[in-house]
C-alpha cells in the first residue's frame, strides 16, 4: 500500500482505491478488493462504465448474462456495461482482486457506500453496512442498476 491508497470497508469487504478519478482524469478507476468465502453482491449492470476482474488469491464464480464461469489466480474477466452480471467468492478463503472501470465512477460508488477503513483487514462481523434500500437508492445515483437480492442468480 502507498501513502496516497485509500482505504474503504465495502459491505463486508475491504478495498484499497489505488487509481480513481482524481488521479486518472476520469478516465479509470483500479480497485483491490479482498472478500470473505460467500461475498456475493446483488446481481446488478452498469449504465456508465465498462468493467473487469482479475483474481488475484482464491476463487470467484461469475454470473454474466446468464453463463456461469469460474476463475482463480490468472483469470480475467471483462463485464460490459450494460450487461448483468455478478459474482460470488467460492473459495475457501477469502479472495484478493483487480476490479477496474473505464469510464472512472465505481470508486466514487464505494466511498458512497463505504466507511474509511481503520485498518487493512476486512471489516469486524459489526461493522454496519447499508440496507438494501439505502444500497439501491446509491448505485442507482452511480448509474447501477441492482437486479436482486444478493448472490447468484439460478
Amino acid at each position: 500500500m502507498t501513502d496516497s491508497d485509500e482505504t474503504v470497508w465495502f459491505l463486508d469487504t475491504l478495498i484499497i482505491i489505488r487509481a480513481s478519478a482524481d488521479t486518472t482524469a476520469g478516465r479509470l478507476d483500479l480497485l483491490e478488493q479482498t472478500a470473505p468465502s460467500g461475498h456475493a453482491p446483488p446481481p446488478h449492470k452498469h449504465q456508465r462504465e465498462d468493467e473487469w476482474c482479475y483474481i488475484l488469491d482464491g476463487e470467484l464464480t461469475f454470473w454474466l448474462d446468464g453463463g456461469r464461469s469460474v476463475g482463480g489466480p490468472g483469470s480475467l474477466v471483462f463485464l460490459p456495461k450494460g450487461i448483468p452480471h455478478g459474482f460470488a467468492v467460492t473459495s475457501s478463503d477469502p479472495a484478493r482482486f483487480l476490479i477496474g472501470t473505464s469510464p472512472s465512477g465505481f470508486g466514487s460508488f464505494v466511498r458512497a457506500v463505504g466507511t474509511r477503513a481503520e485498518s487493512p483487514t476486512l471489516p469486524p462481523a459489526d461493522h454496519p453496512m447499508s440496507s438494501p434500500d439505502e444500497l439501491g437508492r446509491i448505485a442507482a445515483e452511480h448509474g447501477i442498476e441492482l437486479l436482486g437480492p444478493p448472490g447468484l442468480p439460478d
